[in-house]
Formats: C-alpha cells, sequence, structure tokens
C-alpha cells in the first residue's frame, strides 16, 4: 500500500509529483516577459520608428518563439518524451553538447539572473517613490521639489521576499505567477488606455517612419537607437528559466508539447501587448517619448490611475523576482543535496500549519535564501546605476541563453550536417544575433559610462 501511495505521489525521477498546465506554465512565462520594460517600449518606438520598430518586434517574437520551442525537445534526452530529465538549463547543455559548455552557460546564466533580480529591487522602489511623486505633484504642483528617498523601499521589498522566497519551488509557485502576470496586464492596459485617450483627444504628438529624436547629436541618437535594439531582445528573453518552468509540468501529456503550447500563448499575449503599448504610446508622446510612460516624465493624470498602475507593478515585480531567483535556488539546493544527502540540515523538512495553511520549513533553505536575497538588496542598495549594468548582463546573456544554445543543442540533437541549408540558416540565425548582443553590450557600457558620474552607493533619491 506505501509503494502504490509512493508511486501515486512521485514522479519517474523519484521527485515529488510536478502538477503544471499549459496555463501554469504561460502564467510564468508572461510574469518573466511582460515586466516593467514594457512601458518602455514607446521610446525604443520613438528610436526605431513605426517601420522598423514594428517590424524588429515581431522579428523578436518570431525568432524567440522558434528558439524556445527548440530548447523544449532539450528537457529530456536522448528521447523528448521518454528520454531522462535535465532538470536545469545547464543540465542540458552538459548532457547534449559535452565539454565544458555548461560552465559557460551557468555564469551566463546565473549572473544574469542575480542582476535580474537586484534590477527589479531598485524598479520596484521606483514605483513607490513615484506613487509618492505623482501625489507630491497632485498637491504642491509640477514645480514642487518632490523627491525621495528608495532605500526605505528597497529593504521593505527585500522583507516581503525573504518570506516569499521559503515557496520551495516553480511547482508551488503558480498562484504567486499567476497573480503577478495578472498585475502586469493591468498596468499595461493603463499604459495603453492613457496613451489612446490622449490620441483621441487631439494631443498626440508627431511621429517618424524612421524614428531618431530630432534634438541631441547624431552619437547620442545612434547611441539610443542601440539601446533600444537591445531593449527589446531583452525584454523578450525567458530561455534562462524555460527548463525551471518545464521542469514544473506533468509529464501527461508530454511535456514538450505542453510547454511549446504555453511558448506559443505566452509570446502571442507578449507580441500584442508590446505592439499595443508602443504604438500607442509612441503616438501619444512622439519623439519626446520619455523612457517610461508610467513613471518620471511620464503621465502624471489622472493621478489616481497612475498611482493604481504603480501599485499593478509593484505587486508584479514581488511575484517575478520569485520566477526569476527560482532557478538560482534550484540548482544551488540541488547540488548541496546531491553532495551532502545525509545530512539533516540540509534535507529534512519541518511541516509547519497556521489554521488551514500548511508548508514545510528547511532550515538549510531558511538560511541560504534570506542571505542570498539580503546581498541582493545590499547591492541595489549600493549600486543605483545597476539598471545599466543588468543592461550589460542582459546583452550578454542573450545571445548565447536564447539563440546559440537552442540551436547548437538542436543541431547536436537531430545530427545535422554541417554546410547543409539547414545549418547553414541556424549558424545565419546565430551571427545575426550575436551582433545585436554586442551592439546592446557596447550601448550598456556606454550607459554605465554616464552613470557612474551621476549616481552615489546608498544615497539614491529621485
Amino acid at each position: 500500500m506505501n509503494e502504490m501511495q509512493k508511486e501515486v505521489e512521485t514522479d519517474d525521477d523519484g521527485k515529488p509529483k510536478r502538477t503544471g498546465t499549459t496555463w501554469t506554465a504561460s502564467a510564468h512565462i508572461i510574469t518573466a516577459v511582460i515586466g516593467a520594460g514594457v512601458l518602455t517600449l514607446p521610446w525604443v518606438m520613438a528610436q526605431l520608428g513605426w517601420i522598423f520598430g514594428i517590424s524588429y518586434i515581431i522579428i523578436i517574437a518570431v525568432v524567440t518563439l522558434y528558439t524556445s520551442n527548440l530548447l523544449t525537445d532539450c528537457y529530456r534526452t536522448p528521447d523528448p518524451v521518454t528520454g531522462k530529465r535535465n532538470r536545469t538549463y545547464m543540465e542540458a547543455v552538459k548532457t547534449i553538447l559535452g565539454g565544458k559548455m555548461h560552465v559557460m552557460c551557468g555564469i551566463v546564466q546565473y549572473a544574469n539572473l542575480s542582476g535580474a533580480a537586484i534590477g527589479y529591487t531598485i524598479t520596484t522602489s521606483i514605483s513607490v517613490v513615484s506613487i509618492q511623486k505623482i501625489n507630491c505633484f497632485h498637491k504642491r504642483g509640477i514645480e514642487a521639489p518632490c523627491i525621495f528617498s528608495n532605500n526605505p523601499y528597497m529593504i521593505g521589498l527585500g522583507v516581503v521576499e525573504i518570506f516569499l522566497s521559503q515557496i520551495p519551488n516553480f511547482h508551488k509557485l503558480s498562484w504567486l505567477s499567476i497573480i503577478a502576470a495578472t498585475m502586469s496586464f493591468g498596468y499595461a492596459f493603463i499604459g495603453i488606455g492613457l496613451s489612446l485617450a490622449t490620441i483621441i483627444q487631439g494631443n498626440g504628438a508627431s511621429t517618424s517612419l524612421i524614428g531618431g529624436s530630432k534634438e541631441g547629436n547624431l552619437e547620442d541618437r545612434v547611441w539610443s537607437m542601440l539601446v533600444a535594439l537591445g531593449n527589446v531582445a531583452l525584454a523578450s528573453s525567458y530561455s534562462q528559466i524555460a527548463i525551471d518552468i518545464q521542469d514544473s509540468l506533468k509529464s501527461s501529456p508530454p511535456e514538450n508539447k505542453v510547454m511549446k503550447m504555453a511558448n506559443r500563448v505566452g509570446i502571442f499575449a507578449m507580441t500584442n501587448i508590446f505592439l499595443l503599448c508602443a504604438c500607442s504610446g509612441y503616438a501619444a508622446f512622439g519623439s519626446n517619448t520619455p523612457g517610461s510612460i508610467l513613471m518620471g516624465s511620464g503621465f502624471k493624470e489622472p493621478f489616481w490611475l497612475i498611482d493604481l498602475a504603480n501599485v499593478f507593478l509593484i505587486v508584479h515585480l514581488v511575484g517575478a523576482y520569485q520566477v526569476i531567483v527560482q532557478p538560482i535556488f534550484c540548482v544551488v539546493e540541488l547540488s548541496v543535496g546531491q553532495r551532502w544527502s545525509e545530512s539533516s540540515f540540509i534535507t529534512k523538512e519541518y511541516p509547519i500549519g497556521f489554521g488551514k495553511m500548511k508548508f514545510n520549513l528547511n532550515l538549510f533553505r531558511l538560511i541560504w535564501r534570506t542571505i542570498f536575497v539580503t546581498i541582493v538588496t545590499v547591492l541595489a542598495m549600493a549600486m543605483p546605476f545597476f539598471n545599466e549594468m543588468l543592461g550589460l548582463l542582459g546583452a550578454m546573456g542573450y545571445w548565447p541563453l536564447t539563440i546559440y544554445f537552442p540551436t547548437q543543442m538542436y543541431i547536436a540533437k537531430q545530427k545535422i550536417r554541417r554546410q547543409t541549408f539547414k545549418w547553414f540558416g541556424l549558424q545565419t540565425l546565430n551571427f545575426i544575433f550575436m551582433i545585436v548582443s554586442i551592439v546592446a553590450a557596447c550601448a550598456a557600457i556606454h550607459g554605465m559610462h554616464e552613470a557612474f558620474h551621476k549616481y552615489k552607493p546608498f544615497m539614491y533619491k529621485v
């Protein structure tokens, strides 16, 4: 009887039964891609113009869908339906490509995810301060000196994330991801609605088919265009968490088929939101489009609606933070569990209940995840210019994680011969997006150079 019960409760790898579906996977994807970056897309359109801006967003979406579907067939090897599970991106690269490629994959992936956690901490604090500033402007006038420190809000977010980080894995994270995905639609549609209202009232600004601000010198405009190219590519990427999302899916129907459907749902939603937000925001603000249409120099009225949008954004970022750090938690706890499998400190789960709410507490998970969140919070306070550094990490991570490894693993699995038509096509795709990553990295380095002269550690105010 006990063995039958165990068979029901565990999967083929001995891990607790996975229950993820197309919709939970889609929610994770939407939470990852429809983030605060969607509010910067009108600015991207202002740099690229109608023709190239719309075309580029669609091209990036199609390429991301294609390579994401290639990656789904790498979760199990050698057979994508019945093969052995690869529970992390690193494990998939090691199994299929061999050698030391997985080491490079791990360095890029986990640096990227750690950087994103720091960036989310900064962005969340800016959203809270934006609420204060908008209320201040509403009460005291648009010229009032409304400046607030971000540090208390970074510390507050850190405390919240310490509690939420005790959610053990993606399998248990679905409810938070669904809430975060819902919030992302909320603030995106508020931004779109305000933009459309501005256009309908006849207050839209002049736009351009080929983009580029009329102000500033040629060098600044070129840098802005390069940043815009990188922003769209980075906003569309979720490959660094894709394998972990797939590892949360139940095994029937096959995980690769379910994940491909989730990819389609997530990227379809992403592309439509991106285009709606980018086009409506650009039509409203024109060549003077701000970096974010709901923060800073973006919309300021009606103030209650802007506040609501920022509340949605804060809730989204709280959930998205957990989605992007789960792969880091997973790889550390897998490695430590394998090395010290006999240690009760590492492996023992203590059941705890508060009324009807029950969960398991693990001492190692409690301590190490608390330390991780604390370090992320301190770094966010120390480096307020980190969003520029995040651009560099993202640019360095986009090409290898979203393009290179999925295509190379596909070539290896399918045994595609060199110098065939398909091989040339995949390598051309690799080369083009390597160039995109390089130019985005150059633009990020330029932005970091500028930021070093503006900010002081632990003293960031907006």
